[in-house]
């Protein structure tokens, strides 16, 4: 894909949102001071990376970074803002076949994983100052992080908890209590993670940076002017998050492992890996369901849970970073309109906000 890069001003460029509107009662995902939330969904998603923020659309995909101060700047002295964007075609616009519920969450996903992992590229190599005469991080070094993450997650969250759970299996009294016992342990571990992340000092710029990504997003989804004392008004919480979707993707493991019973260790290992693409894809038609649906009671009921994990994964982000998440947003809204996206552009929606 080609690539444009542009620098914008340390303070962030005058916000070009939606026109000015109300702001929105408190709804889902209105923790209290978290802020307000937004009523309706729309078809923007993104991540937070190294310094910096992803915002995706339909057709365009962009991440804007915090560069370093420069040696011997004035105190207080913020750096450029770097905003690379990249046009993008989702792969549910080029098969049929990827456009069928539960295949499409699929292929989301996978794209997404692309993106993100490209975003974080750009962001640590945006972080290298330039005067240090340090070579970026090649595309070798990122395909291995990129493998390694892959399998670690595989090995963590699914292999993991199978393989304790088969260690008594012959102590449990049927194959639903296994598999009982064996999403408990996962949903432990995954819980275990979540905690012991946010306890490291170094990951706490990028929740930080999480919690302005989703800011903004609400503000734009609200139809409020796109500024950083405006977006500062919502929650950080949102009901697209990916904290939200894994957890949902825990629990939807239970309703497709259960059938299977107990095979032996190898038929047990194998189907968790291979199932791995169908538990995704049904947690992203959940997750899509309850995006829809925010305003509604039953959905905000089911929300919750995977709402209050993202106190874990997101911290309130100050002005200067809510400007960096809005550059990137803002650089998606100078190529598309995705309040004009036709239900055909939405399939391919970005799972995570």
């Amino acid at each position: 894909m080609s690539e444009a890069a542009q620098t914008a001003a340390s303070d962030g460029s005058e916000a070009a949102g939606p026109a000015a509107a109300p702001a929105p009662a408190n709804g889902v995902g209105a923790q209290g001071p978290d802020g307000l939330s937004a009523p309706r969904d729309l078809p923007v998603g993104g991540q937070a990376v190294l310094e910096g923020v992803m915002m995706r659309g339909i057709s365009t995909w962009a991440v804007a970074v915090r560069r370093p101060v420069p040696e011997g700047a004035p105190e207080g002295t913020l750096g450029e803002i770097e905003i690379v964007s990249e046009p993008l075609v989702s792969w549910t616009k080029r098969h049929r076949l990827l456009r069928l519920p539960v295949v499409r969450g699929v292929a989301a996903l996978g794209e997404s994983l692309k993106i993100g992992f490209r975003a974080l590229g750009i962001s640590a190599n945006a972080q290298v100052p330039e005067e240090a005469g340090e070579e970026e991080i090649g595309r070798g070094a990122w395909a291995g992080t990129v493998l390694f993450s892959v399998l670690f997650a595989i090995a963590l969250f699914f292999i993991l908890p199978a393989g304790l759970t088969s260690l008594f299996k012959d102590a449990l009294p049927s194959a639903v209590v296994f598999v009982v016992v064996e999403k408990l342990i996962r949903i432990s571990i995954f819980l275990l993670y979540l905690w012991l992340i946010s306890r490291l000092k170094d990951l706490q710029r990028v929740f930080e940076y999480h919690g302005a990504e989703h800011k903004t997003i609400s503000c734009y989804e609200a139809g409020v002017e796109l500024t950083p004392e405006n977006a500062q008004r919502f929650s950080r919480l949102h009901p697209r998050c990916g904290t939200s979707f894994l957890l949902i993707v825990m629990i939807v493991a239970f309703f497709v492992f259960a059938p299977l019973g107990t095979p032996a260790w190898y038929w047990l290992f194998a189907s968790r890996v291979i199932g791995i693409p169908l538990v995704a894809g049904l947690a992203f038609e959940v997750i899509k369901l309850f995006g829809r649906n925010r305003q509604r009671r039953w959905a905000q009921i089911l929300m919750w849970p995977g709402m209050q994990l993202q106190k874990l994964t997101t911290r309130e982000p100050d002005l200067d970073q809510l400007a960096v998440a809005i550059a990137a947003l803002e650089a998606v809204l100078a190529v598309e309109d995705p309040l004009d996206a036709s239900d055909e552009d939405r399939v391919g929606m970005e799972v995570v906000a």
